[in-house]
């Protein structure tokens, strides 16, 4: 009997508890909390992604002579002082680094209702319900 890759259980580690409402309940749960999880990462990557454009810009213009520079907002381009660039990018590491807190705090959260909803599910159905990643 092939060990280890978790789709076939020794009979001693079979388990014939029912599955009740509230567990399936707790299921859909951890489902949901793994989906949103994946999301969090992926939006924490990529906000941490931007501020390192954003960082690596306000270096830019720190090593700037004084010109106008040309400040990108979304698809529009104006033409801004070196100060007002700055200023810009200052608030917008402020406020992408306030949104990256938030996801860290929900990603914690989320982490922590998940092991609690582990201990309850494996409790209940030991080695037969498989809720660790690969």
């Amino acid at each position: 009997m092939p060990e280890g890759n978790g789709m076939i259980l020794a009979k001693e580690e079979e388990n014939d508890a029912e599955v009740r409402r509230e567990d399936q309940d707790k299921i859909n749960e951890f489902g949901r909390l793994n989906a949103r999880l994946y999301e969090v990462r992926e939006e924490i990557s990529s906000l941490k992604k931007l501020l390192e454009k954003i960082d690596d810009a306000s270096t830019e213009l720190m090593m700037g002579n004084g010109d106008r520079v040309m400040l990108r907002l979304g698809e529009a381009m104006f033409e801004a002082t070196e100060d007002e660039a700055t200023e810009f990018c200052e608030a917008e590491v402020e406020r992408h680094q306030e949104t990256v807190d938030k996801l860290s705090e929900e990603e914690s959260e989320i982490l922590e209702r998940q092991a609690e909803l582990k201990k309850i599910l494996y409790g209940r159905f030991g080695k037969s319900i498989n809720l660790e990643e690969k």
